[in-house]
């Protein structure tokens, strides 16, 4: 039904039936990894390269029917290949059984062991945003992968806004969308204060000089340990690791001592890649069958604010389902534990018709 809100607790028979199956991992085929290079790739500014490399992840054969499945900030496809995600969906039985499913995991433009700042252009690399990652991703799947029409777009956090974003661009392309951890309007309210903070933090570092270092700024470790703990992780969780300043500054400290195995530019080019973000004025142009995921304790996306629920009813097949706040979920992590939701997956890929030719 058009702009419903589901609570999360409203089961469906298949789901139901699938999540009694299996609630542990699966076994599924192994990964195997590639790189395809697009040729003069024109960025959303003007601004050209005449390679781009496109790096990706498959899971299962292509003969399947093919899905694409896109990770977050940061992350790469590799991120996505854990027990509580990957180990949820891909399994026999299991909503994108890679018996069935043609699985592909692409690292984001900026990301991964994708072409990157990082390679050597440094901050004279082009100015990319969502719709740069998107068109990234489009000529992958079909230029490199000869794939005219997928049965699901999937993705969490940058990859469900990125989802919205391939419902509003290429509406007949896709059976079915499912936009997890992300509203679909522009950044906005703490998000985008967060977001700005962390990059300022970045480029007022004088370790890095303009892009220009010969060694990773030394503060960035505690720039993304700061990020992280205030926007995502849930506060029910925090506070059942760490129901003292003893336990809590220990986890502090854990997380200060871990390395910083990125690259500032890239980072820096990843959190301020969203920044123009918004595919709201084209929701209407949406035509497959959408369910957004979010969590109800979601530090970046708070419910409370009523976004997706305005926004949802401009979708003619979209529905909204909140996951509730609980020891179980972890805020704006909450969506890469696919066993709080798969259940609404395999009912979508039940319903949705495929419209591919």
């Amino acid at each position: 039904m058009k702009g419903l809100v589901t609570p999360f607790n409203r089961a469906f028979p298949l789901a139901l039936a699938l999540v009694a199956l299996s609630v542990q991992a699966a076994d599924y085929p192994a990964p195997k990894e590639a790189n395809w290079v697009a040729r003069d790739f024109r960025f959303h500014s003007g601004e050209t390269l005449p390679d781009v490399r496109l790096h990706y992840t498959t899971v299962g054969a292509p003969s399947g029917e093919p899905v694409l499945l896109l990770h977050g900030t940061a992350g790469s496809g590799a991120t996505l290949l854990t027990k509580d995600f990957a180990g949820e969906l891909f399994g026999p039985g299991q909503p994108l059984d890679a018996s069935r499913y043609f699985v592909i995991l692409p690292d984001a433009l900026g990301t991964g062991k994708s072409t990157r700042p990082s390679d050597g252009l440094r901050m004279r690399f082009p100015k990319y945003n969502y719709d740069d990652m998107v068109l990234a991703q489009y000529r992958l799947v079909t230029e490199g992968l000869s794939i005219r029409h997928l049965r699901l777009v999937l993705g969490n956090s940058m990859g469900g806004m990125q989802t919205w974003i391939w419902g509003v661009r290429y509406p007949d392309f896709m059976d079915a969308l499912v936009p997890m951890a992300c509203q679909p309007t522009e950044m906005s309210g703490r998000n985008w204060m967060l977001r700005r903070m962390l990059a300022d933090a970045i480029r007022y570092d004088p370790d890095w000089n303009g892009g220009n270092y010969s060694a990773q700024p030394r503060g960035m470790q505690r720039i993304l340990v700061q990020f992280g703990i205030a926007t995502s992780g849930g506060s029910q969780a925090y506070y059942k690791q760490a129901p003292t300043r003893e336990k809590a500054d220990a986890i502090v400290a854990q997380r200060l001592a871990q390395p910083f195995r990125g690259d500032a530019n890239d980072v820096l080019y990843q959190w301020e890649s969203s920044d123009d973000y918004n595919p709201s004025p084209g929701l209407e142009r949406i035509r497959a069958a959408l369910v957004a995921i979010n969590a109800a304790d979601d530090e970046r996306n708070p419910p409370e604010l009523g976004i997706l629920e305005r926004e949802i009813r401009r979708v003619k097949n979209g529905r909204y389902v909140l996951i509730p706040a609980s020891g179980d979920t972890r805020g704006h992590g909450t969506t890469g534990n696919a066993a709080l939701w798969k259940e609404h997956l395999a009912d979508l890929l039940q319903r949705a018709p495929r419209n591919g030719k």
